[in-house]
């Protein structure tokens, strides 16, 4: 550990320097919870905005529209073991939105489930 050197005078008038560590734990842990600090202030806000809901009535009715595209992202399993399936939902991986979103056109209406 580094440290800092500190001179003491004695009593009797000479100085006296002395090498002290210091412990960056405490350092650490301020840094630990400043950074949890900030990324908790990016995703709180973002968590709390409310994801607009349609009813199970409204889904049929949109269903077969043009402009409306049923992205199904279930977990795998969920998928695979389930027998409920919207008739032409499209299947995608939740957690690789980032390299199909982009496929489906910004003018239609993305329903997930």
């Amino acid at each position: 550990m580094k440290g800092y050197v500190r001179i003491n005078e004695c009593n009797c008038g000479h100085e006296k320097e002395e090498v002290v560590s210091m412990d960056r734990r405490p350092m650490r842990w301020l840094g630990m919870l400043l950074s949890l600090g900030v990324v908790l202030a990016m995703v709180v806000p973002a968590m709390s905005q409310e994801v607009p809901r349609i009813s199970k009535e409204d889904l049929k009715g949109m269903l077969g529209k043009p402009d409306v595209v049923i992205v199904d992202v279930r977990a795998s399993s969920d998928w695979n073991g389930s027998t409920v399936k919207i008739k032409g939902a499209v299947r995608e991986e939740a957690d690789k939105m980032d390299s199909w979103i982009e496929k489906y056109p910004k003018d239609k209406t993305l329903i997930f489930y």
